[in-house]
């Protein structure tokens, strides 16, 4: 007997999309798993029949312990290997247990009915998974596929993408492909806001030939972002953010606090830079706000935005990868012990100081953490014309503070805990 577990990939048509080999893997299957639209269309299979739900790891657990004696298949939609679950299966299981049958996959139907190559999408999954962060991961993309749920809806989809005003997109909205009732066909974000579509769909975004410009890179422009006027307000300053965001050394998925954050200047750079990870701009005055909103929609950095005095507004967030500090509020040796003791393995906090005493505050509190410290004194001067001349204009000097873990700190800390 074949004691792999089958997974079996199957289109919205059901039993007439399979080859008579799958259909026969089917007919002999003794346990026969999938989702209930699955099972339903194999009513009379399986001596036990197991419906995919919650807690995955314990039913695959379970069908590891029962291929050993019995004929297990699992029904899956498409290609189970693209966001499905053939990959939870084989990685919990082993490679060698399974044997995986894969169909088409919803994207290569969809970019079928469109008439255009997708080895060039960008592929992303919504379905069961928050929109928060979509906009800086897609930003500029040319071409991208949304796998959708009910919740996350073509609809749903098109509302968050124009509150980050990102009309130079049209939508191709395919529902039931390959099934009863398939359709397909061309929207713009504003009508698609306002349509109703089938559960099962999958929608392909495509920028306008007329697209505005892609804004690329970091280190943006200082007059690009709202800031509190007439003094230009709360900004860390072009050079000076830069420098920061590389000993932030952020990754692709980082957690980043950003403190004190003004007009939200560190944190739209951190959330670009992360499009993957997680956000929080945590500011005390209200009145700034506002801007960090203006900021948050107009960079297209879905970050969360906090009203907090900090260390208040910290305690409910995900551990950070790295901390920036701009602002303390008199706080900073307190709000500093708390960053060091909830900063990851590897992270980094990085503050900036305009004043000795400032400095001198930081580096204590991070050496006091057991904190290695560096520090760099920051003075930069702008180019500025002067009638068919140039001189240059002096930017208040910045002390760059970076604190991060030695090598066995972490250890000599928790024995220390625990004694």
């Amino acid at each position: 007997m074949d004691n792999r577990i089958h997974i079996i990939g199957i289109g919205d048509d059901g039993p007439k999309s399979l080859t008579a080999a799958y259909l026969n893997l089917i007919q002999e299957a003794e346990v026969l798993v999938g989702g209930e639209r699955h099972l339903a269309l194999f009513p009379d299979i399986g001596s036990e029949r197991i419906v995919l739900k919650g807690g995955l790891t314990q039913t695959v657990d379970r069908l590891i312990g029962l291929q050993e004696s019995h004929r297990v298949v699992v029904l899956a939609s498409g290609d189970p290997l693209f966001y499905g679950i053939a990959g939870f299966i084989a990685k919990r299981a082993g490679s060698g247990a399974v044997s995986i049958h894969p169909h088409l996959s919803s994207v290569q139907l969809v970019f079928a009915k469109m008439g255009e190559s997708w080895h060039d999408a960008v592929l992303e999954s919504v379905h069961g998974r928050p929109l928060k962060g979509l906009a800086q991961r897609i930003d500029g993309k040319a071409k991208v596929a949304l796998l959708t749920d009910e919740v996350n809806s073509p609809a749903a989809i098109a509302a968050y993408l124009r509150e980050f005003g990102m009309d130079e997109y049209d939508a191709f909205v395919a529902e039931n492909l390959g099934g009863e009732g398939e359709k397909y066909g061309w929207w713009t974000l504003a009508d698609m806001a306002g349509g109703e579509f089938s559960p099962l769909n999958i929608v392909v975004l495509r920028r306008k030939h007329d697209a505005p410009a892609i804004r690329a890179g970091f280190g943006f422009e200082d007059y690009e972002f709202d800031q509190r006027k007439p003094d230009k307000g709360l900004i860390t300053k072009k050079e000076v953010r830069v420098l920061s965001l590389g000993e932030l050394k952020l990754k692709r998925d980082s957690t980043v606090w950003d403190i004190g954050a003004g007009s939200g200047s560190v944190a739209v750079e951190c959330a670009r830079l992360a499009p993957f990870g997680q956000v929080f701009a945590l500011e005390k005055n209200e009145g700034d706000l506002v801007n960090i909103e203006n900021n948050r929609r107009k960079f297209r950095a879905d970050m969360t935005i906090i009203h907090a005095k900090a260390p208040d507004g910290l305690d409910g967030l995900p551990d950070p990868d790295a901390v920036f500090i701009g602002g303390s509020g008199g706080e900073l040796r307190e709000l500093i012990r708390i960053c060091c003791q909830r900063l990851k393995d590897g992270g980094r906090i990085v503050v900036n100081a305009a004043t000795i005493e400032t400095l001198a505050a930081a580096q204590s509190a991070l050496k006091e953490q057991i904190f290695a410290v560096n520090i760099a004194l920051v003075q930069i001067s702008r180019s500025k014309p002067i009638l068919d001349m140039t001189r240059f204009e002096g930017l208040n000097p910045i002390y760059v503070i970076t604190g991060f873990r030695q090598a066995g700190a972490a250890a000599e800390e928790g024995g220390k805990e625990r004694s």
